[in-house]
């Protein structure tokens, strides 16, 4: 286990503390050799596949380079959570879709990114304060 990894389903429920990070909507898209500078510069993640390179960028980039797609939020679960850990992204995931709400999870070492439609972060981020406040029932 990392150091200071969470593994504990209820504790990483009970602390997510899901952020929404306020510097704007976020766009997935598919490198193409004309703008990858440009793009792998601003890339929040990237996602190598046999297709091709997938980068998430600012909206606002996307515009620029002539990236249309769709906008998404991006949360943050602020627990550090183990990488070994069973069970948050399924709570999480099912929390959202139970309000309809689609995410796509993307892992960092430190924590858990949630990417969900622009125009459905705030009901995402009311499903994910609801199940973290569940948790602290439990405990």
């Amino acid at each position: 286990m990392a150091s200071g990894a969470i593994r504990d389903l209820d504790a990483m429920l009970a602390g997510m503390n899901a952020m929404l990070d306020p510097a704007g909507a976020y766009r997935f898209i598919l490198i193409a050799p004309d703008i990858a500078p440009q793009a792998l510069g601003a890339a929040i993640a990237t996602v190598r596949e046999q297709e091709g390179v997938t980068a998430i960028i600012p909206s606002s980039l996307g515009d620029e380079l002539g990236q249309a797609g769709a906008d998404f939020a991006r949360i943050t679960l602020q627990i550090h959570s183990d990488l070994e850990a069973v069970g948050l992204t399924a709570a999480v995931a099912a929390a959202l879709a139970e309000q309809q709400i689609a995410c796509n999870v993307v892992a960092g070492f430190h924590h858990d990114h949630l990417f969900v439609p622009w125009e459905k972060r705030r009901g995402a981020l009311d499903a994910l304060q609801s199940l973290s406040q569940n948790a602290h029932l439990k405990n």
